[in-house]
């Protein structure tokens, strides 16, 4: 008979082998509940742990989520603005590759995810999840609206009259549409249940649950409605509509959602896109005042509120330790919401970061990135490697043990590695859009913006250099551009740009087609070609 002889390497790769395949049964056998909760509009200095010094606005809530897990210092939005941001998190895939080559969805749009488009709540769907989406959509949906109709539906923005009256012309239309399912929304793309309003600030003024309104809208909306900061586009509401109870009524279904779903013995996948900050600045009268700086400081805290009233419901329900939450924002904070007026009283709602809501630069696309996992994300831990949002569906892909298809996450890197510790970075790259579609391009420490300005709403920056690098690494504020002093780096890295355009993806695989010709901005005058 043979002899084995057992040395003591040879036991500890068998016990490693074992500790691993032990890990990997675990997660499976765990698949742990996840909770995505989209701030809108809340920028990167507005939460307390991400902006400690030039940070007024307590947000014990967040912070206290982020001591929790891991912080992200260096995530992105997809774009300075909402619509894409929200398409490339739920997608993976860079929503220039969309039609949606600048701007939002507009009133009444179409949706931009197809139904064949793989996304999270999709991905969760087809692993036993139970999915829901709960709060802003503005993806677009097939408004069931008759071109004979469309006058009745248009809006120019409310202009402060005060005799706005609806006719029984409008209301026969309304009534028409808004009896209808209205196709194309969350449970389209992979959602079980949607409650939320569309766009708060738009109409139709209702709450919608999973296809149809709730109520048939029925009035104009209030003139009280839409003064500064609050509605923008008039159109058909609810009667007696208000914009206040909004919040409040998405976190109170975020926790009967979590409570009904803790009773039974599928994972759950919720997707909580809240309606805050942004606009309407609908503050509810507990909450006005409390920052002692702004009305929308106040709406940070509600917020902050809201969010700490759904994790608390986790461990109510008992099942906190098997939820994984990502916490995040769509972009930076907006200008016009009083940041002049936040920064002289010492509140920097971008923080060390140059610009604001719709920019390439810095303040409006990096955003606070927090995640908690308990048993695998080290508490208090921070990470400075780039991530993106787009990185959600691969790393849900990679917990859940599925290998995406070739036609899906085109632009999504797993973020478990660094989930668990690692410090290797996962992607090399990344782009973020300003408003108007123009790209900044990161590759390791460097960004490159093929344009001069801010791409979005910000005033500033040198004209006639009509290219922008910048070291990050020594330079977050963005103060010296370098492209004068590094053009061979500047053509490197708009070669790069154009090949993350050409194939398809950004990721390994297969080439895939983008949905239709990008624009370029060409280095020489920064025109769109």
């Amino acid at each position: 008979m043979q002899k084995i002889i057992i040395t003591t390497t040879t036991l500890v790769t068998v016990f490693r082998l074992f500790s691993l395949s032990c890990f990997a049964s675990e997660l499976s056998q765990r698949r742990p509940n996840i909770l995505v909760i989209y701030a809108d509009d809340l920028g990167y200095g507005d939460v307390q742990c991400y902006n400690p010094e030039r940070g007024k606005i307590p947000t014990l809530h967040i912070d206290r989520l982020a001591s929790q897990g891991m912080r992200f210092t260096d995530g992105h939005s997809s774009s300075g603005v909402c619509s894409p941001s929200r398409y490339t998190l739920l997608t993976g895939r860079y929503h220039w590759r969309t039609r949606l080559q600048s701007g939002i969805v507009g009133l009444w749009g179409k949706p931009l995810i197809t139904p064949d488009r793989l996304t999270i709540g999709g991905l969760a769907k087809q692993n036993g999840y139970h999915t829901a989406c709960i709060g802003k959509w503005h993806l677009g949906w097939n408004w069931p609206i008759p071109a004979s109709k469309k006058m009745y539906f248009r809006t120019t923005g409310y202009k402060g009259k005060k005799d706005l009256s609806t006719t029984d012309e409008h209301r026969t239309a309304w009534r028409e549409v808004f009896s209808q399912a209205i196709p194309g929304g969350p449970t389209a793309v992979g959602f079980d249940k949607y409650f939320g309003t569309d766009v708060p600030n738009w109409p139709p003024y209702c709450f919608i649950e999973n296809d149809r309104t709730v109520g048939i809208p029925s009035e104009f909306g209030t003139p009280e409605l839409f003064v500064r900061n609050q509605a923008s586009q008039q159109g058909p509401a609810l009667d007696n509509w208000k914009l206040e109870p909004i919040l409040p009524a998405l976190g109170d279904r975020a926790v009967r959602f979590i409570k009904s779903e803790a009773k039974t013995q599928q994972p759950f996948l919720l997707y909580l896109p809240l309606t805050s900050p942004h606009t309407p600045l609908s503050v509810n009268e507990e909450w006005k005042g409390k920052s002692r700086l702004n009305l929308y400081a106040d709406f940070v805290m509600e917020t902050d509120a809201i969010v700490g009233k759904v994790l608390h419901a986790l461990v109510q329900s008992g099942v906190a330790q098997n939820t994984l939450v990502v916490f995040t924002s769509d972009n930076g904070c907006a200008p016009y919401i009083g940041v002049s007026v936040l920064e002289k009283q010492g509140h920097y709602p971008s923080g060390p970061l140059r610009g604001y809501k719709a920019d390439a630069w810095e303040g409006g696309h990096r955003v606070p990135f927090i995640v908690r996992w308990p048993g695998i994300v080290k508490p208090g831990t921070v990470c400075t490697q780039l991530v993106h949002q787009a990185d959600l569906l691969a790393t849900f892909a990679e917990i859940l043990g599925q290998k995406l298809p070739d036609n899906a996450g085109e632009d999504s890197f797993s973020l478990l590695p660094l989930l668990k510790g690692e410090e290797k970075p996962v992607r090399e790259t990344s782009v973020s859009c300003s408003s108007r579609g123009i790209p900044s391009l990161r590759i390791g420490h460097w960004k490159y913006i093929p344009a001069p300005g801010s791409g979005g709403w910000s005033k500033g920056g040198d004209q006639s250099q009509l290219l922008q690098l910048y070291d990050l690494a020594s330079d977050i504020g963005e103060s010296k551009n370098l492209a004068a002093d590094e053009p061979k780096r500047i053509t490197q890295m708009k070669e790069l740009l154009e090949t993350l355009i050409t194939r398809g993806r950004s990721t390994p695989g297969v080439l895939q087609k983008n949905d239709v010709k990008v624009r370029r901005y060409t280095p020489k005058s920064a025109s769109i070609r």
